[in-house]
């Protein structure tokens, strides 16, 4: 197996507008760098933003806080977070996670099911 490393700039990566959920960015996907199972996006957001976070049938979420305080909410309870906390959503799992103060930004990993 050839591997080859890939280095992606990440500020490079083109911002959208969420409406209600601050801005992304892709920075892990097949045209980056040819992941096929694996999706990764970083989120910024600001007060009044949220971000929902859904695991499809078969499939796994990560939410990782890289900067900022804020709050996830999970299974009907409110979870107080700092940087470097994070959430591991399996399949059918929701929550969602929004700044306490300022903003936060956040890395999401998806990876859908697999079948072989």
């Amino acid at each position: 197996m050839d591997m080859t490393t890939t280095f992606i700039k990440t500020g490079e990566c083109a911002r959208i507008a969420v409406p209600g959920a601050g801005e992304a960015a892709e920075v892990l996907n097949e045209a980056l760098c040819g992941a096929k199972n694996v999706r990764g996006k970083l989120h910024w957001l600001s007060a009044g933003d949220r971000l929902q976070a859904q695991a499809p049938a078969g499939g796994h979420e990560l939410v990782y806080l890289m900067e900022g305080d804020g709050v996830i909410s999970l299974n009907g309870k409110d979870y107080d977070v700092k940087r470097g906390a994070g959430v591991y959503l399996g399949p059918n799992e929701a929550a969602s996670i929004r700044p306490v103060d300022g903003a936060l930004k956040l890395f999401h990993l998806s990876v859908p099911e697999v079948r072989d």
